[in-house]
């Protein structure tokens, strides 16, 4: 794959550092330094090209706990660290990603090396006579050169990380080779070891729409086979106040943007997000138009809090307006939230009889979490949930099934 064609997962990171800049004053904080230093590195980051390290998402997650509390920083976190980890996998996954890797190790030593001395050398200038002023000047500098080594080492162990998880993949896509001698047979187990263990295939029971045709698959359609005819799922109707709603909201949050009042913009786009499925197209067209799409990415990331059946339905009106990427943004973001959370949620949905909504949660669940991270969403109801996570993981594919058939008898769920 060349260098300039992204995986989904890293272009998703950028959109979700998109909204996260939008949420800050671009003109103080950690998010103005990084700007001033390095505006094309952030630029790549924003626009997907690059991962942004670690550090510098922890900084900006400081300028939000300074502008919304630290309570909001703290639950961001976690998000913000799945998406991250995510992103920098995907991008470590592409073709000569190791070389890369490499280079920038070599250059962060160069950079650590050098802060290092610096911080030696403005230490020295300090022990000697200095007026008050020349000495505070020198104090500035020395608490930067801090900063920069603390930067270029944190961004050392990260880059080395990524290379030792590059290191060990070749040992394990090879183990996984042997344990799974026999394809869909064979639950996973080592050659000599292998023997056909039957998988319950137990589906979840489909909606049959009008017309007694099952739609096929996806946050959009009620999800049966894959060659039936598509039968839209009806979404919430765009109700008669929308456009006037959409219009001024609009204006006012352009209004808001243009005085810098970033607090209140941030909260009508909480507001925004709550409003009736049907409202989403026509406010993300509006938005656009405006050239507020860095808000609608605010939006997009705001609406992923949603309970499950409302983010199915902002999702499906998304879809069926013909944004389906951002429908599919939206259900990915959304299944960044904790596994016992993922699990109560399929539960009660279920309970209720609400097969496409399940089905549209879980899909986006299994291609966004690790085999590990959705295994442990059936702790609460082992016997119900495996069953439904492995049907909606062979929808996805066989590689995706059987990750998932190791990573539950690893967790002690055996199907």
């Amino acid at each position: 794959m060349a260098w300039d064609r992204l995986p989904d997962r890293v272009r998703e990171f950028g959109s979700y550092l998109d909204g996260l800049m939008a949420r800050l004053d671009p003109g103080g904080g950690w998010s103005a330094v990084f700007w001033q230093r390095d505006p094309e590195g952030m630029q790549a980051c924003l626009d997907g090209r690059e991962v942004l390290p670690w550090d510098v998402v922890e900084a900006l997650l400081h300028d939000l706990g300074a502008a919304y509390g630290p309570a909001a920083a703290t639950a961001e976190r976690q998000r913000a660290r799945a998406l991250h980890t995510a992103a920098t996998g995907a991008y470590d996954a592409r073709p000569g990603a190791r070389d890369a890797l490499t280079g920038r190790l070599d250059a962060m030593l160069g950079e650590q090396r050098y802060a290092a001395e610096r911080q030696a050398e403005l230490s020295r200038l300090l022990s000697a006579p200095a007026s008050p002023q020349g000495a505070e000047a020198l104090r500035l500098d020395l608490a930067w050169a801090q900063d920069d080594h603390d930067r270029a080492t944190a961004r050392c162990a990260e880059l080395r990380s990524r290379l030792e998880g590059l290191a060990r993949k070749p040992a394990e896509a090879a183990a996984a080779r042997g344990r799974r001698r026999g394809g869909a047979r064979f639950a996973g187990l080592a050659g000599d070891e292998a023997a056909a263990v039957p998988v319950p295939r137990t589906p979840l029971p489909v909606a049959e729409p009008r017309g007694g045709r099952r739609a096929p698959r996806g946050a959009r359609f009620a999800g049966a086979a894959a060659e039936a005819e598509p039968v839209p799922v009806p979404v919430d109707p765009v109700d008669d106040a929308a456009a006037e709603a959409v219009e001024r909201a609009v204006e006012r949050l352009a209004r808001l943007r243009a005085e810098g009042r970033s607090g209140e913009a941030h909260a009508l786009l909480v507001e925004a997000s709550g409003w009736p499925a049907g409202r989403l197209p026509l406010l993300a067209d509006a938005l656009h138009r405006a050239g507020l799409g860095a808000d609608w990415a605010t939006l997009l990331w705001e609406s992923a809090a949603l309970p499950a059946e409302r983010l199915v339905a902002a999702a499906d009106a998304l879809a069926g307006a013909g944004r389906d990427a951002d429908g599919r943004q939206m259900l990915r973001q959304g299944v960044v939230r904790p596994a016992d959370q993922i699990g109560a949620a399929v539960l009660r949905l279920a309970g209720e009889g609400r097969v496409r909504e399940v089905r549209a949660l879980l899909d986006a669940y299994v291609r966004m979490r690790t085999p590990e991270e959705a295994a442990r969403s059936v702790a609460a109801a082992p016997d119900r949930l495996v069953p439904l996570l492995l049907e909606a993981a062979r929808a996805v594919s066989t590689e995706r099934h059987w990750d998932l058939v190791h990573a539950l008898r690893v967790a002690g769920h055996a199907p």
